[in-house]
């Protein structure tokens, strides 16, 4: 490429990524992030010419993202998630919006319905960690756990954790096994589980199925089993009246429901639609 100003930079990595398909937006912000500029200053600075060595690398993001499918996340190394930054690779589960609104959902019922004690919480499968760390900043008083049987996803849980001095304490284990280890109990199992069938694999893009982990993606049982292994492990770390918060898929609903209630017969059970208006939210009071 031999023009150099950065809107001629900008406009020929927009036409390089419709070519194959790709969001024309990515090229606006793996610039912004080579060049280490905020929003605003990247649009002032629109006629500035971009250093030779910079485009060089920008290129190199933009064919890999273009034609592999290589996340944005995984070039620029982070994503936002609840207003904040978490650094992300191929060892975790890029986070998604809808992860959000399960986590605003437990922080409105322990805020409003847990007033007399700490409240304590365990994020079962914390991938980047960014589900127990939000809750952990939000929900000052409570006592937080994260568990994962990934040593390399924990590694980067607790990185985010450090960055943003959270107390959380982290431990390597397959969901709640950690905590029956330790005849540990809590008042609510948070949870975005695995819950994609394998069958289902050819609807993902590329994106997802080749550069999320699998471990973090694909569960058996028509993406159930998951659900049912934390509802096994779960009678033995709820406390009485405790709560289960789980992502769902938005066809699942109808099936989580039924597991949780030949777990819990006596549970109260909500599956709450996400802002698009699907099923993506399981709440269990029990």
């Amino acid at each position: 490429m031999k023009k150099n100003r950065q809107y001629e930079v900008l406009e020929w990595a927009s036409l390089f990524l419709e070519k194959h398909h790709r969001e024309k937006r990515v090229a606006e912000l793996i610039l912004q992030h080579h060049l280490q500029v905020s929003r605003s200053e990247f649009f002032v600075t629109m006629r500035d010419s971009v250093p030779e060595e910079v485009i060089a690398r920008y290129e190199k993001d933009i064919v890999k993202h273009a034609k592999q499918g290589v996340p944005i996340q995984h070039l620029i190394g982070y994503e936002s998630f609840y207003g904040r930054t978490f650094h992300v690779n191929q060892h975790v589960l890029i986070p998604r919006p809808e992860t959000e609104e399960l986590v605003q959902h437990v922080i409105q019922y322990t805020n409003s319905k847990i007033v007399d004690k700490i409240p304590t919480i365990v994020d079962a499968g914390t991938g980047s960690g960014i589900i127990a760390i939000t809750l952990a900043l939000e929900l000052k008083n409570a006592s937080i756990y994260a568990t994962d049987i990934s040593n390399k996803a924990l590694a980067t849980a607790r990185e985010n954790s450090q960055h943003y001095h959270t107390n959380i304490r982290f431990y390597q284990g397959d969901f709640l096994i950690p905590l029956i280890e330790q005849h540990m109990q809590v008042d609510i199992i948070v949870s975005n589980p695995p819950y994609i069938s394998r069958d289902e694999v050819s609807e993902l893009p590329d994106t997802v199925k080749n550069f999320d982990p699998e471990l973090a993606l694909f569960a058996d049982e028509n993406g159930l089993a998951a659900y049912k292994q934390i509802l096994s492990q779960s009678k033995q770390v709820l406390r009485k009246n405790g709560c289960i918060a789980f992502e769902i898929g938005h066809e699942q609903g109808e099936a989580v429901t039924f597991l949780v209630k030949k777990t819990y017969p006596n549970s109260d059970i909500n599956v709450l639609k996400d802002i698009n208006g699907k099923d993506r939210i399981l709440f269990a009071k029990l």
